[in-house]
This record gives structure tokens, sequence and C-alpha cells, in this order.
């Protein structure tokens, strides 16, 4: 069976489809606000047609855009009512104890992250999300309870607002520089974002360590989400890298909601 999993967050989507347990595809979309339901299903048709895949029979879906979740919905009535489909949020079975003052306002994607992070790594476990908007960190305690987080802007939106508010600064490539001194401009805002975030990383996932009581030496802390490697290269907190940590989450919903 082919499972199709849809991530849906600000500035990207993540596409992929399981065959049982194994990551047979995956690709990356941009999340445009404008796509109607029929426009997903052609993009999403189109990427299943040029790969391997003979035949969607299950959909697993999460999503931190309304506008879009709206269309997803749609999508789901048209063209896949006849399957099982989940879209993560009130009324799906997720197995994770929720343990925040207000479970109902977490981000679908960090519920998802929560439990992929507690069945394939166990607590207590921090999940360091970084992707194009926000730098998300959750937390799994040692009963692999969802017990919150931390947010903090991303990578991307910290350099494009520079570019756009700064008169002398530009959109530079985010690479290492030679040395966290930068000698010219390019380098300069180099190290600010890589040795920056690097350090934002680090610190955070400490504070939340030491929140915890634990031993570091026996927390897991995974890297997730489009991250640039050349932050997560700098970070020297980070113990696991897992990309697909969130379609990974989104198998296992749908299979704890069959």
């Amino acid at each position: 069976m082919s499972l199709l999993c849809l991530d849906v967050s600000n500035s990207h989507t993540t596409i992929g489809a399981f065959d049982g347990e194994e990551l047979i595809a995956h690709w990356q979309v941009s999340s445009d606000e404008r796509r109607t339901a029929d426009e997903w299903q052609l993009l999403i048709a189109g990427l299943v047609m040029q790969s391997d895949i003979k035949r969607i029979e299950a959909v697993s879906m999460c999503c931190t855009v309304p506008s879009i979740l709206v269309e997803l919905r749609g999508l789901q009535d048209r063209y896949y009512g006849d399957m099982p489909v989940a879209i993560v949020g009130p009324g799906v079975k997720t197995g994770v104890p929720i343990h925040t003052d207000n479970p109902r306002e977490v981000g679908a994607d960090r519920i998802v992250n929560a439990l992929a992070a507690a069945e394939l790594y166990g607590g207590p476990a921090i999940v360091v999300d970084l992707n194009g908007t926000a730098t998300i960190f959750d937390v799994v305690d040692d009963a692999n309870r969802y017990i919150g987080g931390a947010i903090a802007p991303g990578v991307e939106l910290s350099q494009e607002g520079l570019a756009r508010r700064g008169a002398q600064l530009r959109s530079v490539e985010l690479a290492l520089p030679r040395d966290v001194i930068g000698k010219n401009t390019v380098e300069a805002i180099q190290s600010g974002l890589v040795f920056g975030f690097a350090g934002l990383v680090d610190g955070m996932v400490d504070r939340i360590i030491d929140s915890l009581g634990a031993d570091p030496d026996h927390v897991t802390v995974i890297a997730t989400g489009s991250y640039p490697e050349a932050v997560i290269d700098q970070c020297s907190t980070i113990t696991t890298r897992d990309p697909w940590l969130t379609l990974t989450g989104l198998r296992l919903i749908h299979e704890k909601n069959q």
C-alpha cells in the first residue's frame, strides 16, 4: 500500500510516499495560499506519475496554514473520499499526551514531530525544526509526553529582513564564512546567520535540558525540517539529523487511526 503524506508549513510543503515503513519518494514545493484544491491535486498527480508509485491508497496530512487547510479538505472530499484520510487536528488519534495550557492551539506539525520523536527515539527528546519562517523547539519528556517548547524566527526570515530593512545589506548565500570575524559585508552577514543561529540552537537546547533537569547525555536532540546544513554543522548539541521526521510522524498518525 502506498501512503501519501503532506506536511504543509508557512513557506514550504514536503510531500512523501511510503510503502509500508519505507519512504519511497519525497518532494518539496512552495506553500502557495492561492493554490486551489484542484491545483493541489494536479501538482500531486504530476509528482506521483514521475515516480515508481503504482497507486495511492491512503493519505495523511498536517497543515499550519488555515487558508490552505480549507483547500486540503476540499482535496480530500473531491479526490480522496474513497480512501482513509487523516488530517491532523481535533478528533484524530495521535497517541501523544499534550501537557500544555491549551492543547488545541499547539500546531499540528509540532504534535506530529513529538509523536515521531517519542516512537523512534524515546524521551526525553528535543526536536529542533529549522525551516525558513521559524526555528521551533519541541520537547518530549521521559514519559513520552509533549510538554511544550519555544519558537524563534527562522534563518530565511531573518536574512530577508536584513536585506529588506538594511540600506547597505543584501541577500547572501547561506554558507560558512572564512572566519567568525567577517572581513567584508557578505562574510559578516554569513557569520551572523550561521554562527548566530547555531548559537541560538545550542543555547536554547542547553536551557531546555536544564529545565528538564535531565542528563544531557541521555537527551536526544533531533534536527529536522529543511534546515541549512551550514548552520546545523556548527551546532554542538544536535545528536541526530532526521529531515523526514514529520513525514514519519504522519505515517504513524495513519497507522494509529486505522
